[in-house]
């Protein structure tokens, strides 16, 4: 008998993707599925997707999920999370989500210590609404909102928005990764599992970004996107982790 080397988790469905070729968004589908699969989680863990590219992400996890208007996960999680503390409660969420509409969100949540988990996609763009300049968007990338690039006399510098959330005193965890290149996937996951560890434990807030393709809203093949993260994405987002405190608040 062959041996089977590899399996779909049963953290996802086997649903085909809406996602456009060369989009991050499957491979952290994968990685979130997988820990939640391995810590033993599967059962109590519930989602919070908001409005986004990530707006349909409940159809392709294999739990319970709730979603949110726009920019409002933190809220919801927040309130899930109250009602039922013995979940998983993590949000999921995009750069126009989280860091524009969203911003208050996060960062009062973040700011309060609540015990969930919250997965930033940071594209460095708006995804799923046309490719408008976002928060994260880089001084000089081109957008539908910006034909001539970004201006920093006009909009200002992109928002480092682990590095704004870590001067905070309460979350516990906060992290940069990438999925670019097979290691970086590693390193992604093992940033992701310790994030839920934290939340598991009752230690606070814990917050993952992961930066990410855009292809079709870069207007770049998947290979020429992969490029643009490491090339121009990361100098500006650095990878890493921001904020690593010991111990339940």
């Amino acid at each position: 008998m062959q041996e089977k080397l590899f399996a779909i988790t049963k953290g996802l469905k086997e649903t085909p993707t809406h996602y456009c070729p060369g989009c991050h968004h499957g491979i952290v589908h994968r990685l979130i599925a997988e820990v939640i699969e391995e810590l033993d989680v599967l059962e109590k863990t519930i989602l919070v997707d908001p409005v986004g590219c990530s707006v349909l992400a409940h159809n392709y996890f294999n739990f319970d999920a709730i979603q949110a208007a726009h920019g409002r996960a933190p809220a919801v999680a927040t309130a899930v999370k109250r009602v039922k503390p013995e979940a998983v409660v993590f949000t999921y969420q995009g750069d126009g989500d989280l860091a524009a509409i969203g911003c208050a969100e996060i960062v009062h949540a973040a700011m309060r210590g609540e015990n969930f988990t919250a997965i930033f996609i940071n594209n460095a763009i708006y995804g799923m609404t046309g490719g408008q300049m976002a928060p994260t968007t880089l001084v000089g990338q081109v957008t539908a909102t910006s034909p001539y690039g970004r201006k920093q006399e006009l909009t200002g510098k992109p928002m480092r928005v682990s590095e704004m959330l870590a001067t905070l005193e309460a979350p516990q965890y906060i992290a940069r990764v990438a999925v670019n290149t097979p290691a970086n996937v590693n390193k992604a996951k093992a940033a992701i599992k310790e994030a839920f560890t934290r939340q598991i434990r009752g230690e606070g807030f814990s917050f993952v970004e992961v930066l990410s393709t855009c292809p079709t809203n870069w207007g770049m093949s998947p290979l020429k996107s992969n490029k643009f993260v490491e090339e121009s994405m990361m100098p500006y987002y650095p990878l890493g982790v921001f904020k690593n405190s010991e111990g339940k608040q």
